[in-house]
């Protein structure tokens, strides 16, 4: 009879400890979303499921073109690539991002860029000031993110400069669905 209550408090103990680990690991280390929308495309399609890392902003700040989440209302967050980092004068013509005056290559969008015509811009030119809130260059503790769909995406262009601590993660891992697989490093 005593190795039956054991066994239950055993389990108990176990199930506990999954928990505790699920929502530890949830709070400070990664968390599951799911992309909607077509902003992201090509890179990220609408449906597709993701692992994102909120560790690692607690020893480093984003990356040119990491690919972030953050929170672009009380309610809603967005996935988005970031472009430009505290300091930074950003400006994109004739189809070329330019960082503090000097051209930048953005491979993720070469296959993209490809199809178009000569005279198609994939981008449309702008500049830093023309933005809301507009400024020279981006300010200290924020950033400055477009999404790869740049004709059909909600991002900086829109809402402005993205304060770091509005920041949740950065994505690690496409895992869902099996054929799209795919690490962000």
């Amino acid at each position: 009879m005593t190795t039956r209550k054991t066994d239950w408090v055993d389990w108990i103990k176990t199930l506990l400890i999954a928990i505790l680990m699920f929502i530890l690991i949830r709070m400070f280390i990664a968390i599951p979303i799911i992309v909607e929308g077509p902003s992201m495309l090509p890179t990220l399609e609408n449906g597709e499921r993701l692992i994102v890392d909120k560790l690692t902003l607690t020893f480093e700040k984003p990356e040119r073109f990491d690919i972030v989440v953050f929170h672009a209302t009380s309610n809603k967050d967005y996935i988005k690539r970031v472009i430009g980092l505290p300091g930074e004068a950003i400006e994109y013509r004739d189809d070329i991002l330019y960082v503090d005056g000097k051209p930048i290559e953005e491979s993720f969008l070469d296959e993209v860029k490809s199809g178009l015509s000569p005279d198609d811009k994939y981008t449309t030119d702008f500049s830093l000031v023309e933005i809301p809130n507009g400024q020279l260059t981006v300010p200290e503790d924020h950033l400055f993110v477009l999404g790869d769909n740049r004709n059909n995406s909600t991002d900086s262009r829109h809402l402005g400069f993205i304060p770091l601590d509005e920041v949740t993660g950065i994505a690690r891992l496409t895992y869902w669905p099996v054929n799209d697989i795919e690490i962000y490093y």
